[in-house]
């Protein structure tokens, strides 16, 4: 590994920095994707109890109506297990965010300056706000929203029942999306200030970043009426724009 751009003497290295061959990067590389993995599936087991109680919570939540239209509906027999183990993977998701940032702090450290690991290390508590901020977001705003349309979109049309899974399949997908999603200010300030891009070459390149952000929704989204790709797709821009907005606002 080398250190990137920085502050410091380029020609010098950084301080920990040594040549290590092909194989010992990739080996250690897929070790410390294995503590992620391992630590998110931990913290899901962990959750499982819990997640009876968070089902009814959220579905009456998000669908508050407790009519014939919006109760839950189960069309296999393991259908209610199945949606316990995947909303308890939320709380895998929110640990796993900030201990991959982490553990590909230390798999970059060699090759980092002093100052670039402070930047590093900082981002890890960050990482799980921005997280958890994602989520929040998922739940109490685009969630609602989107439930709201459907069942304006099929009133008078269709009888429409919400199954217990499907449904979950959305809110989880929307939630640990929206999550992910909203690391990408992250991303972009430890991109800029570990000297591997600028504020100037991402806008100049927008356009490009836009096209992506709307296919990366529209494929990773499990919606076919493309209402929820569309509100991920335009959280995705606003958070890209309003970061380099923010970079340019200050002069870093």
């Amino acid at each position: 590994s080398s250190g990137y751009g920085s502050d410091e003497t380029v020609h010098e290295g950084a301080p920990d920095d040594e040549e290590m061959p092909l194989a010992d990067h990739i080996e250690e590389m897929v070790r410390r994707l294995g503590i992620v993995l391992l630590a998110a599936a931990a913290a899901s087991a962990i959750g499982i109890p819990a997640s009876e109680q968070i089902i009814t919570t959220m579905w009456y939540d998000l669908l508050p109506a407790t009519t014939e239209v919006t109760r839950p509906h189960l069309y296999s027999p393991l259908e209610f297990i199945l949606t316990k183990i995947k909303v308890a993977s939320l709380a895998g998701i929110l640990v796993a965010l900030p201990l991959f940032v982490y553990e590909s702090y230390l798999f970059m450290r060699p090759g980092l300056y002093p100052k670039e690991r402070r930047y590093y290390l900082a981002s890890v508590p960050v990482s799980l706000v921005l997280a958890a901020a994602g989520m929040a977001f998922a739940y109490f705003l685009v969630l609602p929203a989107l439930f709201e349309y459907f069942l304006y979109y099929t009133e008078g049309s269709a009888n429409i029942a919400f199954a217990l899974s499907d449904t979950f399949n959305l809110i989880i997908t929307l939630m640990a999306f929206q999550a992910i999603v909203f690391q990408i200010p992250l991303f972009i300030m430890l991109a800029i200030m570990m000297g591997l891009t600028t504020r100037e070459w991402l806008q100049n390149r927008r356009l490009i970043f836009w096209g992506v952000f709307l296919g990366v929704s529209f494929f990773l989204t499990p919606d076919p009426t493309g209402v929820a790709p569309i509100f991920v797709a335009v959280t995705m821009v606003v958070l890209f724009e309003g970061t380099l907005l923010l970079l340019r606002w200050t002069g870093n």
